[in-house]
């Protein structure tokens, strides 16, 4: 099973302010349906709660939580990544994708076979950073640069594990 990082991050690696994203890119939301539709979106709790629409449609939600009380209705709740991954896994996912937050990201960036990123070309307010990534342990295979009239350039990077 391929496990994947998809995440868009400000030049200043902010991904969050509180449980908001702090900018609006329609082909970046498009480009995450896109991607995930159809595999298994593995996410933190805070990352559950801030879903607009729960679950993510077309997709097996699985909520990682400490809170072994925590209900998340449309989907599977796990206690860590291992139980995630473990039980994508059982349900013969063909890509699980890490999708949040920070934590998850952490965890998920040790784990990741590729990393789906759309850099926005920008510093931005936020209080949730991205982990560092070393990017000397991975290629980059793909670019493509835009432009949203609101938010400025931005791009969506993929990269695999070297």
């Amino acid at each position: 099973m391929e496990k994947i990082i998809i995440v868009a991050l400000a030049k200043n690696n902010v991904i969050g302010n509180g449980l908001d994203i702090p900018w609006h890119i329609r082909d970046d939301f498009l480009h995450f349906k896109e991607l995930t539709k159809g595999y298994a979106v593995v996410m933190g709790r805070n990352t559950w709660i801030s879903l607009p629409r729960k679950p993510l449609p077309g997709r097996i939600n699985v909520v990682i939580t400490s809170n072994p009380d925590f209900e998340a209705e449309g989907a599977v709740v796990k206690s860590s990544v291992e139980e995630a991954i473990s039980y994508c896994e059982e349900h013969n996912q063909e890509k699980m994708f890490y999708i949040g937050g920070r934590g998850i990201y952490k965890e998920g960036l040790e784990r990741a076979d590729k990393l789906e990123l759309t850099r926005i070309h920008k510093d931005v307010d936020g209080d949730i950073v991205f982990p560092e990534i070393d990017f000397s342990k991975w290629e980059l295979i793909k670019k493509e640069d835009k432009t949203d009239e609101k938010e400025g350039e931005y791009s969506f990077s993929t990269y695999k594990r070297k």
